[in-house]
């Protein structure tokens, strides 16, 4: 018989279910990269999720003969929800044995949720935190995610669709080879802006000193990206959990701060891929996780591009051409030869076409789903 019932988190024998029923459905899957056990248990936990000091959420298990089948979490982030006059809940960490009434158990179950919290649309796969990835894998099944990026079968598309589902919006994802040339066009207009109006790249040696600067770039953040579908501002707790992710895998000569005199006015995040290490660790650091990581490091041959934001005021002013032109100079003079440019939005035209011109094909689509609640 087919159950559904919400997670108690204080549990340990829930949380390990949760956890574990990925490894079972993705076993022999060589694109499906773990979540980290660590940060998985962390958005569990209702004391160190800083998302639960402003909001709330349910974890839903689904359950057959006495072994987990499916989950779904479902979110109600209220700062969204208040910034945009809106009553959306999220879902996120959507998984099920390829069995349509094991998905339409758990949504029924989420559409519930919603109606007694006066929800009227589910939107998602949307996480938690601003770093989370988003979207269900639609296209692109040929090469593993990035970090963090969501992977799914084929036949999630198909189920999300059946039960009623619409695309909301569509993110894109795509390739670039660190040998393709940076268009002379490009090369003219960085150096131009940097003469015309000033505008100055600072280079970092330390994550010591990118930690400094956290807060200054959260601040960017949430004054640059206002306009975009999903915004929501990021609080200092949840910046500092972010940081502390980010950090952990970022190296500080990938990382593009532009300055206008003391003011921090675009940024572009670019960082090591060790997602092939992160397979091999299962997800955890111990007993031996930590070696692969480290060894990953300094081998990789793959970078991730993923966030990039200017301030509205300085936008159309070339700082874009600037920040992209100072990357692909560092990646070329180091040992890394691919990169992925990960999830612009399928709005952001003007960011498409100039990363079309630096040589990026875009081949993998992530998409965002809606669907009214509906009465009981």
């Amino acid at each position: 018989m087919l159950t559904i019932r919400a997670l108690d988190t204080s549990r340990r024998r829930d949380v390990r279910a949760w956890i574990e029923l990925p490894y079972r459905l993705y076993a022999g899957d060589p694109l499906w990269v773990p979540q980290m056990v660590d940060e998985a248990k962390m958005q569990l936990d209702r004391r160190r999720n800083p998302f639960f000091r402003h909001s709330e959420a349910v974890f839903f298990l689904a359950e057959q003969d006495g072994r987990a089948v499916g989950r779904l979490a479902v979110l109600e982030n209220r700062l969204y929800n208040a910034r945009a006059a809106a009553r959306r809940a999220f879902f996120t960490h959507f998984e099920t044995v390829e069995d349509i009434a094991v998905a339409t158990a758990l949504f029924e179950a989420a559409f519930e949720w919603c109606r007694r919290r006066q929800l009227d649309t589910l939107v998602g796969p949307k996480g938690f935190l601003t770093a989370d990835g988003m979207g269900l894998l639609i296209e692109g099944f040929h090469r593993r995610p990035a970090i963090g990026i969501p992977y799914n079968p084929p036949f999630y598309h198909d189920f999300i669709q059946r039960l009623g589902f619409e695309r909301e919006t569509d993110f894109l994802s795509g390739y670039l080879s660190a040998d393709h040339p940076v268009p002379e066009r490009l090369e003219r207009i960085a150096e131009r802006v940097k003469q015309r109006y000033g505008f100055r790249i600072e280079r970092y040696r330390r994550k010591r000193e990118l930690r400094r600067l956290v807060p200054l770039v959260v601040a960017t953040y949430n004054e640059a990206f206002t306009e975009n579908w999903e915004y929501v501002p990021i609080t200092p707790e949840e910046a500092k959990v972010i940081a502390d992710r980010l950090l952990t895998i970022i190296q500080p000569d990938l990382v593009k701060l532009v300055w206008k005199d003391d003011r921090l006015v675009g940024f572009l995040l670019c960082y090591p891929d060790i997602s092939a290490a992160i397979q091999r660790t299962g997800g955890r650091l111990w007993p031996f996780g930590w070696f692969h990581l480290l060894r990953e490091f300094g081998r990789t041959e793959w970078v991730n591009i993923n966030g990039a934001g200017i301030l509205p005021a300085y936008r159309g002013r070339g700082v874009d051409a600037l920040l992209f032109v100072e990357l692909a100079r560092t990646i070329k003079g180091s040992r890394y030869k691919h990169a992925i440019v990960v999830q612009i939005d399928e709005g952001n035209s003007k960011m498409q076409l100039e990363m079309a011109a630096l040589g990026v094909g875009f081949d993998t689509r992530h998409r965002i789903f809606r669907r009214a609640v509906g009465p009981g």
